[in-house]
């Protein structure tokens, strides 16, 4: 029983660290990817759909963006979408791509970078915790009816917290890496 719990606490941490890392490919950073439009959708056909479904998406270099739609038609959706979506850039219609040309970051728009991204890893660390408080939960409940002695429970408490600080502490790691690759000219 106890060992289910850790597995399902070690597989929940594990998918906050992993949703967290997503996340970070929505922040800019020096070089500009096309993960900064992943979030943006285009009605078609009815239907909400990313960008990269429906043409290409490609970084031609550091700094440029082009996207190509399979659809002529959809160039002036694919704008407007990308217009709506305030990525920090206006999308060039030249009738056959969109191009999104990103200024070189600024000191301030980086440091903003930074500061998203620690947001984004405070986000994870709380669902780090209340993983831990379900899993210790479910080890109360445990004791409580008498399926563990008190010493099993304060055990499997302890690992909990053990597999708690690991986690934790490869965010912090996580975290400070991305800020010096966001820092860095």
């Amino acid at each position: 029983m106890l060992n289910e719990i850790y597995n399902e606490c070690e597989t929940k941490m594990k998918g906050s660290i992993e949703h967290m890392q997503r996340d970070f490919k929505t922040l800019r950073t020096g070089k500009v990817t096309t993960s900064v439009l992943d979030n943006i959708k285009i009605d078609y056909y009815g239907t909400a759909t990313p960008l990269d479904q429906i043409g290409s998406v490609i970084a031609t270099d550091a700094t440029t963006i082009v996207v190509n739609p399979w659809e002529k038609n959809l160039l002036g959706d694919v704008e407007s979408a990308i217009a709506a979506a305030n990525i920090g850039v206006n999308p060039t219609n030249d009738g056959d791509v969109i191009k999104l040309f990103f200024p070189a970051m600024t000191v301030e728009q980086r440091k903003d970078s930074v500061k998203q991204m620690k947001g984004m890893g405070e986000n994870a660390k709380v669902s780090l915790r209340n993983d831990r408080k379900n899993a210790n939960d479910q080890i109360k409940k445990l004791e409580k009816d008498k399926d563990i002695t008190t010493d099993e429970s304060k055990a499997g408490q302890d690992t909990i917290q053990k597999t708690t600080d690991k986690h934790s502490t490869s965010i912090d790691q996580i975290l400070k890496d991305k800020e010096v690759e966001i820092l860095k000219v």
